[in-house]
């Protein structure tokens, strides 16, 4: 195959490699991961793309192992973007007639797939797409939620020994990141705290993964939404005073609160249509992910805010993002959008929240 993404590539090793394989993606735990069953215990030299010259590099191509029985010498190219760029038509003609002594692995961050070393490459060799799949969201992207759920717990999770449902998959990609070699480093320590061959859930996911800081954003969280403005600050100002920054804690407090906005989105939609519609109803068919018991205390929130409230929600989240961006992105003014923000949840009545 000559195109293959790095997810196949790790869950089924391909078994014989071309002259020529590119290891191409920003994803450096995923390049490192397919580097690694490339060359396995091959004799390979390595090459540092960002000092190598062609003229060395093909000296090293054309030379012969005197250690691998007959079987071709590899030569890594590590950080080959530079090279690729010093030295494009070399590695082009390079690819259209390839070297009998050895193959050549070449790493790099990017390889546009309308240039003609990714074209010679893709139809006469290898390259492995080392990215996390990503799918088409209007004008922009996204990370497939999907084949990322099913790699991690289809190939990350086992090699630990472990199980994990789709839920706490979920959970561990909004909480870390779609980073590869990161999930793989939190799912280690998930599966350390079960016996070999438990599940991994999402509630473990969230007490192990998100630590005391996770604890506290949900526990700000929780508080603003039930009306507890003072309990809600105290958990504020214990993470701001540990270290955090507003713009990475508005993310985390978002999380739980677009959820009820997108519900009552689903309630005004259905209602527009001439059907009744709960709030339960609506949070349900915006996809919201979690136990019953998650679902029936986001219902209870809802409830708890008010229909006018709920339906502010989503705009006093893109008011606040807008802010820490621009008007409040300084480091002693950050901390006044996060606690207006609390206030505009915590508050029972107008008056209050003015």
């Amino acid at each position: 195959m000559p195109i293959l993404h790095a997810f196949d590539a790790i869950a089924t090793p391909p078994t014989d490699f071309p002259a020529v394989t590119v290891v191409a993606g920003n994803d450096a735990g995923l390049r490192s991961w397919v580097i690694g069953i490339l060359t396995g215990d091959a004799d390979v030299t390595n090459i540092d793309g960002e000092t190598a010259r062609w003229n060395d590099l093909r000296d090293d191509l054309e030379t012969a192992s005197l250690f691998s029985c007959g079987e071709k010498r590899t030569v890594l190219v590590r950080s080959g973007d530079k090279l690729v760029k010093d030295a494009r038509s070399e590695l082009e003609q390079f690819a259209a007639a390839p070297s009998d002594a050895s193959r050549l692995v070449l790493e790099v961050d990017s390889l546009p797939s309308n240039t003609r070393l990714f074209k010679v490459v893709a139809q006469d060799h290898l390259v492995i797409q080392c990215a996390v799949p990503q799918i088409s969201a209007g004008r922009a992207t996204r990370p497939d939620i999907a084949k990322l759920r099913a790699f991690i717990t289809g190939v990350l999770v086992p090699r630990h020994q472990a199980k994990m449902t789709g839920g706490a998959a979920d959970t561990l990609v909004e909480l870390i990141g779609d980073n590869i070699a990161m999930l793989d480093t939190e799912v280690a320590k998930l599966a350390v705290h079960l016996a070999i061959g438990a599940t991994i859930n999402e509630a473990l996911v969230r007490d192990v993964v998100a630590g005391w800081r996770g604890k506290t954003i949900w526990d700000t969280t929780d508080a603003a939404l039930a009306g507890n403005a003072a309990e809600a600050l105290r958990h504020l100002d214990k993470l701001i005073g540990g270290g955090e920054r507003a713009l990475a804690l508005l993310p985390q407090l978002a999380w739980s609160v677009r959820r009820l906005g997108m519900g009552i989105a689903m309630v005004e939609e259905k209602e527009a249509n001439g059907a009744r519609c709960s709030p339960r109803d609506g949070l349900t068919a915006s996809g919201f992910k979690g136990r019953p018991q998650d679902l029936g205390n986001a219902e209870s929130q809802m409830k708890q805010l008010g229909r006018k409230r709920v339906q502010q929600l989503l705009p006093w989240l893109l008011e606040a993002d807008l802010k820490l961006k621009g008007s409040h992105s300084a480091e002693d003014r950050e901390r006044w959008v996060l606690e207006n923000l609390v206030f505009k949840l915590a508050a029972k009545n107008p008056a209050a929240q003015r």
